[in-house]
């Protein structure tokens, strides 16, 4: 394996933990804990979700460049490019949207609850079967 697919593959797992992490287990789990309070919960997101969105957009950014500089199997270019267009939705069509809700509730509106947040977990569930395929594709070679 090259090192351009072995950095594909490396970024591609950390990009997948990350997701994992913050959009599965941190994200559900804050408003859980002790004296967090929606506003507070919604003001902590919105840090960890700008910061996991700017990793990933340049997570993305390298997996690409590391295929255009030794393309893999198109399979595998496949499952990338499913993840990357995934990422980009959420980044131009729906963030915008939960933005436009949470600072409305940061400002003391009580605003309905966002079917935005729907879809932005829906395509955080393909973006993370598309890294796990894209990951192992990668790996095949």
């Amino acid at each position: 394996m090259s090192g351009a697919l072995s950095a594909a593959v490396a970024v591609t797992f950390v990009w997948l933990g990350m997701v994992l992490a913050i959009s599965f287990l941190e994200a559900p789990l804050k408003f859980r804990a002790p004296g967090v309070t929606v506003p507070i919960g919604l003001g902590i997101g919105r840090l960890v979700f700008r910061a996991l969105n700017a990793a990933e957009a340049l997570f993305a950014v390298a997996v690409l460049g590391a295929i255009a500089a030794d393309p893999p199997p198109a399979r595998a270019v496949v499952a990338t490019a499913v993840a990357v267009a995934a990422l980009l939705v959420q980044l131009v069509l729906v963030r915008p949207s939960l933005t436009r809700r949470s600072e409305a509730v940061l400002a003391g509106a009580q605003a309905p609850r966002s079917h935005a947040h729907h879809a932005y977990i829906a395509l955080e569930t393909v973006k993370t079967v598309a890294l796990i395929a894209g990951g192992i594709l990668l790996l095949a070679g």
